[in-house]
């Protein structure tokens, strides 16, 4: 799902810093306040995690790839602002380190898998989970539901952005100039690797991992979103 440099035009590119600053803002004066010996590991951790599986991709027509993130996993672990900020950092990372997604297009990045994908995915988690008790089925599955559900709508994101791309910025004979695929071109191309492989790999890993931190160690869980849905 990273984009890279030349598929946006700086203006789209330009627009989606603007769209993801606020998020940005007010994530890190929310995190800033939470912060706690026990979060602040918890938050590197996370984020590492987060780095890595995103280095496991495979490439999509389009100029972009399909791989899980592990959003969903940090918004229920820590909270979606939480999310935002780690996951903003690890997609940083790759992009000036190992050239994974482009410096212009990384505030369409982040507004895509930091964002969209946290939040949509919390927002499900937390439909499922409700009330639910500490120890309950709906926790995991409601990450599971939610992993699935926020890293499609992150896919659906991107494609729209590239989509737009040679509606809205062409020569006069009607040649894109960056992203030359259209919306009918690239909704389906993004959906249909995120509906049938990364989305089942988020929804693995989502689902997965709290299904364990449950069992195995619940005390990581205790003070976290995770932990409070039943208070």
């Amino acid at each position: 799902m990273h984009i890279p440099d030349g598929y946006l035009s700086p203006q789209t590119c330009a627009v989606m810093y603007a769209a993801a600053a606020p998020f940005w803002y007010v994530a890190a004066k929310r995190v800033k306040k939470k912060l706690t010996t026990k979060t602040v590991p918890l938050l590197s951790v996370f984020a590492a995690f987060s780095f890595v599986i995103m280095m496991f991709n495979a490439p999509v027509p389009g100029g972009t790839s399909a791989h899980a993130v592990g959003g969903t996993l940090m918004a229920v672990v820590l909270g979606p602002w939480a999310a935002a900020i780690g996951i903003s950092a690890a997609v940083l990372i790759q992009a000036i380190f190992f050239g994974d997604g482009g410096i212009l297009a990384f505030g369409a990045n982040c507004f895509n898998m930091a964002m969209v994908l946290p939040f949509v995915g919390y927002f499900i988690y937390r439909l499922i989970a409700g009330h639910a008790p500490f120890d309950s089925p709906r926790q995991w599955i409601g990450a599971a539901v939610g992993g699935y559900a926020g890293i499609n709508a992150a896919a659906l994101a991107a494609a729209v952005e590239f989509g737009l791309q040679p509606l809205l910025f062409h020569t006069a004979s009607g040649t894109p100039l960056y992203c030359p695929y259209g919306l009918t071109h690239t909704i389906p191309a993004m959906m249909f690797a995120h509906l049938t492989v990364a989305g089942f790999a988020e929804a693995a890993v989502s689902g997965g991992v709290v299904l364990f931190l449950h069992k195995s160690m619940p005390g990581v869980l205790m003070q976290t979103p995770a932990g409070k849905v039943a208070a």
